[in-house]
């Protein structure tokens, strides 16, 4: 499997285009796209957990009951969700699209994302569609989706499949908000293998688990959180339809994309100086490890103390002693590392005297980690996150006005 740097259009068959069409003030800012297919694809989704769904979703899970679908249609600055009009405007962009692509409407799926309650410009929507030009330049799309993100969110990778080339490539956006129950930000993946929407979608929900439910910003779950995955079967592979090798293939490259584009969220956190990669290792399950470690990862006295360079490891001991799960406290030892060094902060549950100063240099460095070896088993799992700043509340503090 090879790293490329494709995004969306290292499919073959996918073009994508975006624009700005006046949702925001500022002009240099495009914030309506297209993601299109040559032909139809086999499509799966995951949907945000929160009670409150935007339209986009609600919509989507009605044009998804067969299973396919063949383009996108995203824009930001608005979520579209809570708004007076908010069922029929999601339609009239998904309408929108379609004419402008001579697809069926059922076969566009749609996603927002921004302020939220806020009446969607739907005639700026159709206007700035009209105007879309497709081609391979995945980036601008890229930019497009971002709202208070600073760094565009990008994997593709390139793989065979009995002799035939096949890619699969994602973009997402996400920033602020950014907590589990499904991922907490939008992602959209291509890929032209020939797999069935059963396999792809299972695929997805298992990845999700192990990559988008494993990161935390702020703890807080956004109304119009998605992940899309469509296969359009272009590289001509032999038709992917039950579990074996080509499978176990294609899984393996949408966990590639799915991880580094969830670890990217994490780090672009909103107001973020510091990427938090939590190893829970040694644990009696995965599902013990994961609660303890996202109970780690998603602490805001452990945040502050890493943006504060304070190897306050009590606070990560704390936020595993009100996780939903048991473990033995006695057991467990903590470290620190970076690419500065490893240092051991907490031996059997108990303080140690360690080097204050070698850990303040590996709290320095921009991407951390945590370690905690529960000494319980064999399951091991990572989570990811990122430190908690000043300019966090100065990003939200102001965010809608």
């Amino acid at each position: 499997m090879k790293l490329i740097k494709s995004g969306i259009t290292a499919a073959k068959g996918f073009t994508t285009g975006a624009i700005h069409c006046g949702i925001r003030n500022n002009k240099s800012k495009k914030e309506l796209a297209l993601i299109v297919s040559q032909v139809p694809c086999q499509t799966a989704a995951v949907y945000t957990k929160n009670k409150v769904k935007a339209a986009p979703l609600l919509l989507n899970k009605k044009h998804l009951v067969n299973g396919q679908a063949q383009a996108i249609c995203v824009n930001s600055g608005n979520a579209n969700a809570c708004a007076i009009n908010d069922d029929q405007n999601s339609y009239i962009q998904a309408k929108a699209a379609a004419e402008k692509l001579g697809l069926n409407v059922e076969d566009v799926l749609v996603a927002s994302t921004g302020v939220i309650g806020v009446e969607l410009p739907i005639d700026k929507i159709v206007n700035g569609i009209k105007e879309i030009e497709l081609t391979t330049d995945w980036l601008e799309t890229a930019k497009a989706i971002m709202t208070t993100d600073t760094t565009v969110k990008e994997c593709s990778v390139e793989f065979e499949l009995d002799g035939k080339t096949v890619h699969l490539g994602g973009i997402a956006k996400g920033s602020g908000m950014i907590h589990p129950n499904m991922g907490t930000m939008l992602c959209f993946i291509t890929t032209d293998a020939a797999i069935s929407h059963e396999m792809l979608d299972q695929m997805l929900k298992q990845n999700v688990k192990q990559t988008f439910n494993r990161i935390s910003v702020d703890g807080d779950t956004s109304t119009n959180d998605m992940c899309i995955v469509m296969a359009n079967g272009l590289a001509q592979n032999t038709y992917i339809d039950h579990e074996g090798e080509d499978a176990a293939i294609v899984n393996e490259a949408l966990k590639t994309v799915m991880e580094a584009l969830a670890i990217d969220i994490a780090k672009d956190g909103e107001g973020a100086s510091r990427l938090i990669t939590v190893q829970m290792q040694n644990a009696r399950s995965e599902q013990q490890a994961e609660t303890l470690a996202m109970s780690v990862a998603s602490s805001s006295l452990l945040k502050a103390a890493v943006f504060g360079q304070d190897a306050n490891w009590g606070r990560v001991l704390c936020a595993m002693g009100y996780a939903d799960t048991e473990f033995d406290p006695s057991l467990v030892d903590i470290y620190f590392a970076s690419n500065q060094g490893k240092v051991l902060v907490c031996q059997q549950g108990k303080g140690i005297v360690f080097d204050e100063d070698l850990a303040a240099k590996i709290l320095a460095k921009p991407e951390i980690e945590i370690i905690a070896d529960l000494h319980a088993g064999d399951a091991q799992v990572t989570c990811w996150g990122c430190d908690l700043t000043y300019d966090y509340v100065k990003i939200n503090g102001d965010y809608r006005t």
